[in-house]
């Protein structure tokens, strides 16, 4: 199997395992971040707006998302599609969700896979998509009355009642795993996710239950008379850690590219490290999450790290230090910001500075989360135009996950047309798996630039362009900008790669150009 670049001055032969060419050395890599963004459906934080909305309304909700996203050079979403044992897409398991219809168990009017409509409006814009599911939590108070639909009635063997008009799955029970289990593998099997993700809801906060104790004396006594030796919060932590350990396993042995990913309360345990104070997950929500991590349960790790860089008791470096030491397996390690707080330039200012601090901390394959939609949508105190024009400013390929697959798709072939200044590219992909993104390389001079396409495009189009007289900004090509009186150098290189679904990325296809 060959590739072959066309040249301007003729042809070459691009044969994988080749050593690299030095115009192939040439050519630099683009930003590598995950950039990703929670998009919150219980209570309809992000979306939909509201319960009831016709599915054209929420299809042009999705789109307006979608479209943000990518205005800000984002490049995943996580999407709650189970925010309480229901579905925002159609299933065996559980039923349609209050949420997005207004009423339990009913469908969208009319008809249409809101699931499956995400995931394509997603990836043609190269945007993964990632499932975000919680656990154990059956019914939100905001959801309405308990109808016969939900799993209250039809499961109340696993599930308790709260004191706050919350009810949750016991995760000691058997029954609760493999209910759990059986809805995320149905998705993973049915559709074309990029990842699955889970928060920081395993045992209920104390809030959810006035205070009180998480009420399973039934299990535990159950535990006990089989003979059981663990404390009881020993016990709880390991009914979770159990069912986090299987998940990844049946997530893996069905479709190896799919990342699992949890963001977990921030701090593991107070004093970790020893300036830290504040909740304590591991006693209180019974998550051992530094055993998750240590462990390499997971593809990447999203602790949610929501205080300013100051301050002492929670600063967000001193945890972030903490979790990075944590990383046994060198995970991707992408904390989560409470970006929906900003409001000011101050706050801002805060945010961006955090993405900064996690480039240094994690300077191979770094990233960030950011709570939620909504400020983004809503450019709160400016925050999307900040991030486009500052941290976000050129788009990134998402870090791999190298001990998923480190096999690069082929390259493409690429022909070219025109001169320097104007140029049409065109390519075709290479033989092996399908490509999920495309980067287009031009040279102007010494200086590369590059641009990232979904993976429908195959054409690229390149013209440089003067300012007009009223000295107005002028593009060249999709991406770059030039003020009126600048040399607009010609392109003398054009390289194009493909990128798969895992991150990886091909050898550069590389075209001389010629005046």
């Amino acid at each position: 199997m060959f590739i072959g670049i066309i040249l301007f001055s003729g042809c070459s032969i691009l044969r994988p395992g080749a050593p690299l060419s030095e115009a192939e050395r040439e050519v630099p890599s683009p930003e590598r971040e995950f950039r990703g963004v929670w998009v919150a459906t219980v209570a309809n934080i992000d979306w939909p707006s509201e319960p009831g909305l016709s599915t054209a309304e929420q299809k042009q909700e999705i789109l307006t998302i979608l479209e943000t996203a990518t205005r800000a050079n984002l490049n995943a979403v996580i999407l709650q599609v189970r925010p309480q044992c229901d579905a925002f897409y159609p299933s065996e398991f559980e039923p349609w969700s209050y949420f997005l219809t207004g009423e339990q168990g009913k469908p969208p009017e009319p008809y249409y896979d809101p699931l499956a409509f995400w995931i394509d409006e997603s990836h043609k814009r190269g945007l993964e998509l990632h499932i975000w599911c919680n656990p154990y939590r059956a019914h939100h108070p905001m959801s309405g009355d308990v109808t016969g639909t939900s799993i209250v009635k039809r499961r109340p063997d696993i599930v308790k009642a709260l004191k706050n008009g919350y009810y949750w799955m016991d995760p000691a029970k058997k029954g609760t795993q493999d209910h759990s289990l059986d809805v995320v593998m149905d998705v993973v099997k049915r559709y074309d996710i990029d990842g699955v993700h889970f928060d920081d809801y395993f045992y209920p906060y104390p809030s959810y239950n006035d205070g009180e104790d998480f009420p399973d004396d039934d299990s535990w006594e159950e535990y006990r008379e089989n003979g059981g030796q663990l404390t009881r919060g020993d016990w709880r932590r390991d009914n979770v850690n159990r069912f986090i350990k299987r998940l990844y396993s049946s997530i893996k042995k069905e479709k190896p590219h799919v990342k699992f990913g949890i963001s977990p309360f921030g701090i593991w345990r107070p004093h970790y490290p020893e300036s830290i104070l504040g909740f304590d997950q591991y006693d209180v929500l019974y998550a051992d999450a530094k055993l998750w991590l240590n462990e390499g349960w997971v593809d990447y790790f999203t602790p949610q790290l929501y205080w300013p860089i100051s301050q002492y008791p929670q600063s967000y470096p001193v945890l972030l230090g903490w979790w990075v030491r944590e990383n046994r397996h060198g995970r991707n390690l992408w904390p989560g910001l409470y970006t929906t707080r900003v409001s000011g330039q101050g706050k801002v200012d805060e945010n961006i500075n955090q993405i900064m601090v996690t480039r240094g901390f994690v300077p191979e394959g770094p990233g960030n989360i950011h709570f939620s939609m909504k400020a983004l949508v809503e450019n709160v105190s400016g925050i999307t135009d900040s991030l486009a024009n500052g941290p976000y400013r050129l788009p990134a390929l998402v870090p791999p996950s190298r001990w998923l697959d480190d096999k690069p798709p082929a390259a493409p072939r690429v022909s070219v047309s025109g001169s320097g200044r104007h140029l049409d590219i065109s390519w075709m992909p290479g033989d092996g798996e399908a490509v999920f993104r495309w980067v287009v390389y031009l040279k102007q001079e010494e200086t590369w630039r590059y641009d990232i396409l979904g993976p429908d495009r195959r054409s690229y189009s390149f013209q440089a362009i003067g300012g007009d007289d009223n000295g107005e900004l002028s593009t060249i090509g999709a991406r770059w900008w030039i003020m009126k009186g600048e040399s607009v150098e010609p392109v003398t290189m054009v390289a194009v790669s493909a990128v798969d679904r895992m991150g990886n990325e091909s050898r550069r296809a590389v075209v001389t150009v010629g005046e």
